[in-house]
């Protein structure tokens, strides 16, 4: 291990839904073994109260969770990332800043649940599925034998992560 923990960023679309949801997750699901970030070029003015709703339901900590850009990673003094991974199509298409120390990256393409048209019990549904989809991942994630699998196997594990 680094002596701290691995800091992973997740990149979307606004960072209001998918990305906010996944960096709170990888905090609980990581237990302290991993922290998590969220980001995005041109944020939303604040998370989606779906996703904040959606998190508190599965008993996740919401405090402190913000729409950022990932500017904010580009300061001096802010968080070296360990790993940069997508979670949206679009933001894997986009020109991504340079990050520091060469963290490892990966694309999880989730379905925007944002952008589904229906009632909120649907939306809420939605968001649940998301949100699951991205635990799931997550608990994958954060079980891999990081400081035993050299860089080559670690980039295919967690690139695999994505497709399930």
């Amino acid at each position: 291990m680094t002596g701290r923990p691995y800091n992973v960023v997740f990149l979307c679309t606004h960072n209001s839904a998918r990305s906010i949801m996944a960096e709170a997750i990888v905090d609980y699901v990581g237990r302290g073994k991993f922290k998590g970030f969220s980001a995005r070029s041109q944020p939303a003015t604040a998370p989606n109260p779906f996703a904040l709703a959606t998190l508190q339901r599965l008993h996740f900590p919401t405090e402190g969770l913000y729409s950022k850009n990932w500017d904010e990673f580009a300061k001096p003094g802010a968080p070296v990332m360990d790993f940069v991974i997508t979670v949206c199509d679009n933001a894997a298409g986009e020109i991504c800043p340079v990050w520091p120390g060469q963290p490892m990256t990966a694309h999880w393409g989730v379905e925007d649940p944002g952008e589904l048209q229906g009632s909120d019990e649907e939306k809420s549904r939605e968001f649940v599925r998301v949100a699951n989809v991205l635990r799931r991942r997550i608990e994958l994630f954060t079980s891999l034998p990081v400081e035993k699998l050299d860089r080559l196997s670690l980039q295919r594990q967690i690139t695999g992560i994505g497709k399930q």
